[in-house]
C-alpha cells in the first residue's frame, strides 16, 4: 500500500500551488475543492440547526415555559426545520460526496459545468444567508414550521417572506446540481464503462438528480405564490380571497415527498459503497439496487398525498395514496434485502464505516416500518400531526441519511484529506450517537402513540417521562457529535497519521489514486474492463 509521500502531497488538489488560499477555494471550480466547501458549510450549520434543535428539547423538559416563551419556541422549531431540511440533509449527501467522488467513480477528470457548480455552491451560501437573516430582520424569526402551510403563512406578521424566498433560491443550487449530475453521468463516464458497470453510488446520485430536476421548480413556484399573496393579496390560498389552502398542500407535498428521496436515495449509495468493501464480497443483486433506485424516484412522485390523510380528501384519493405509499416501500425492501444478502458469508471486517452502515440499517428499517402505519387510513387518522411522526421522520432522516452521511464520512475521509483519524475514538462516538439517537427520538413513538401533539411548546403532565428521556437522549447525542467533530478535525489534523492509498482494500476506482487526489484526478483516464465489485 503507498503511503501519502511529500511529492504526492504537493500535486494534491490541496495544495494552492502559491496562489491565496481564500481566493483558490472560493473560487475554485475543481470539484473536489467544492465538495469540501459544501461539507464546511453544512456542518456548519449542521451545528447551528442541532443546537436550535437542542434548545427545543431543553424547553420540552418539563411542562410549563422552561427558557422560551411560546411564541419565541415557535420560531426556533420553524428555522431549526428550516436550516436541517432545506441547508443540511436535501444537499447534504449528493452535495458533499457527490460533488467530490461522482467524477473519479466514473473516471472523469471533472463535472460536465464546473463553472456552473462553483454557481450553484455560491446560490446555496446565499441562500442559507438569507434563510439565517430571516430570524433576525423584519417582524421577527418567521413562526410557520418549515412546512410554511398557507393560510397562516400568508397572514402571521413574522418575517415569512425572506424565508420562503431563501428556500426559493436554494432550489436553484439544487436544479442545478442535478443538472450537473445528469449530464456527468450521461457523457463523462469512462471508456468501457457502460451503465451496468458504474458503481452504486453514482446510479443513486443520477436518480436522486432527476428528482431534483423535475421536482425542485414546483416548490420554488409555490412559494413565490406565499411570497405574491402575503405582497399583492394575491387569493391563491387565502380562503377570504378566494383561494384554496388545500391547493398549498398539495403543491407544496408533490416536491417535498420526492424531497425525502433527495435526502435518503444518496444515503442508500453510501451505504451500498461501503457493505461490499467490508465484506469483501460483490454486491448482491447489483441490478436489482440500480433499478430500484430510478424505481424509488419514480413511484415518490405520486404518494404525496399521505401526508393530508385528514385534510379533506375524498375516500378514493386517500385509498389511491395509501395503496401507492405501501408499493413505493417494495424497491426500499430490494435494497436491504439485498444489502443483509451481501454481507451473508462474507469475510466482514468491522471498521468505524461498517458500524454507521449498520446502524443505518436498523434505524431506517424502525423509520420505514413505522411509515407503514402511517401510510395506513386506520392508524394514520389517530397518528397524524402527534409526535409519533416527529419521530418516524428522524429515524429516517437522521438515522437514515444522517448515519449514512457520518458512514461516507469516515469511510472516505483518508481519501478526501490523506490522514486517518483515531479509529477507537471514533468507535467509542459511534456507540455514543447511537445510543443518544435511540433516546431521544423512540420515547417519542410511545407519547406520540399516547396523544402528544407535534409542534407544541407544552404538554400535559402525563407526557413528561417521555419527554424528559428524550431530552437526555439530546444531551448524549450532542456529547456524541462532538466527540466526532473533536477526533476528525482537531486530534487528526495534529495527530493523524499518513493516509494508505486504500485502507479499507476498496475496488473502485477513487481507491487507485493517491490519498488526497492530484488536481485532475486521472493522470490518464481508465478503460473499464470488469464490475467495480469484483472481490
Amino acid at each position: 500500500m503507498a503511503k501519502l509521500d511529500t511529492p504526492a502531497l504537493e500535486q494534491s488538489f490541496l495544495n494552492n500551488h502559491g496562489k491565496n488560499p481564500i481566493r483558490a477555494w472560493l473560487f475554485s471550480t475543481d470539484h473536489k475543492r467544492i465538495g469540501i466547501l459544501y461539507l464546511l458549510s453544512i456542518g456548519f450549520f449542521f451545528l447551528v440547526g442541532g443546537l436550535l434543535g437542542g434548545l427545543m428539547r431543553i424547553e420540552l423538559i418539563a411542562p410549563g415555559e422552561t427558557i422560551m416563551d411560546p411564541q419565541t419556541y415557535n420560531g426556533v422549531f420553524t428555522v431549526h426545520g428550516l436550516i436541517m431540511i432545506f441547508l443540511v440533509v436535501i444537499p447534504g449527501l449528493s452535495a458533499v460526496f457527490g460533488n467530490f467522488f461522482l467524477p473519479i467513480l466514473i473516471g472523469a477528470r471533472d463535472v460536465a459545468f464546473p463553472k456552473l457548480n462553483l454557481l450553484s455552491w455560491w446560490l446555496y451560501i446565499f441562500g442559507a444567508i438569507l434563510a439565517i437573516s430571516s430570524q433576525f430582520l423584519g417582524s421577527g424569526a418567521p413562526d410557520t414550521g418549515w412546512t410554511f402551510y398557507a393560510p397562516y403563512s400568508t397572514e402571521t406578521g413574522s418575517n415569512v417572506v425572506l424565508a420562503v424566498f431563501s428556500a426559493f433560491v436554494l432550489g436553484f443550487s439544487s436544479i442545478l446540481t442535478g443538472l450537473n449530475f445528469i449530464v456527468t453521468v450521461h457523457r463523462m463516464r469512462a471508456p468501457g464503462m457502460t451503465w451496468f458497470k458504474m458503481p452504486l453510488f453514482p446510479w443513486s446520485l443520477y436518480a436522486t438528480a432527476w428528482i431534483q430536476v423535475l421536482a425542485t421548480p414546483i416548490v420554488g413556484v409555490t412559494f413565490l405564490m406565499i411570497v405574491a399573496e402575503r405582497l399583492f393579496q394575491i387569493g391563491f390560498f387565502d380562503p377570504s380571497l378566494g383561494g384554496d389552502p388545500l391547493l398549498y398542500q398539495h403543491l407544496f407535498w408533490i416536491y417535498s415527498h420526492p424531497a425525502v428521496y433527495i435526502m435518503i436515495l444518496p444515503a442508500m449509495g453510501v451505504v451500498t459503497e461501503i457493505i461490499p468493501t467490508f465484506a469483501k464480497k460483490h454486491i448482491f443483486g447489483y441490478k436489482a439496487i440500480a433499478l430500484s433506485s430510478l424505481a424509488i424516484a419514480a413511484v415518490g412522485y405520486f404518494v404525496w398525498g399521505h401526508h393530508m390523510y385528514t385534510a379533506g380528501m375524498s375516500g378514493t384519493a386517500r385509498w389511491f395514496f395509501s395503496f401507492l405509499t405501501f408499493i413505493v416501500a417494495v424497491p426500499s425492501a430490494i435494497k436491504v434485502f439485498n444489502w443483509v444478502a451481501t454481507m451473508h458469508k462474507g469475510s466482514i471486517t468491522v471498521r468505524t464505516p461498517f458500524l454507521y452502515t449498520l446502524a443505518f440499517i436498523f434505524l431506517f428499517m424502525i423509520g420505514g416500518l413505522t411509515g407503514l402505519w402511517l401510510g395506513a387510513l386506520a392508524t394514520n387518522v389517530h397518528l397524524h400531526d402527534t409526535a409519533f411522526v416527529v419521530a418516524h421522520f428522524h429515524y429516517i432522516i437522521f438515522g437514515g441519511m444522517g448515519f449514512a452521511f457520518f458512514a461516507g464520512l469516515h469511510y472516505w475521509y483518508p481519501k478526501m484529506f490523506g490522514k486517518m483519524y483515531d479509529e477507537k475514538l471514533a468507535n467509542v462516538a459511534f456507540v455514543i450517537i447511537f445510543i443518544g439517537f435511540n433516546l431521544l427520538y423512540f420515547p417519542l413513538f410511545i407519547i406520540g402513540m399516547q396523544g402528544m401533539p407535534r409542534r407544541y411548546a407544552d404538554y400535559l403532565p402525563e407526557y413528561t417521562g417521555g419527554h424528559f428521556w428524550s431530552t437526555m437522549g439530546a444531551i448524549v447525542l450532542i456529547t456524541g457529535a462532538l466527540l466526532m467533530i473533536y477526533n476528525l478535525i482537531i486530534r487528526t489534523r495534529k495527530k493523524g497519521t499518513p493516509a494508505e492509498m486504500n485502507p479499507w482494500g476498496g475496488k473502485s476506482l477513487e481507491w487507485t489514486l493517491e490519498s488526497p487526489p492530484k488536481e485532475h484526478n486521472f493522470d490518464e483516464i481508465p478503460t473499464i474492463t470488469e464490475n467495480p465489485y469484483n472481490y
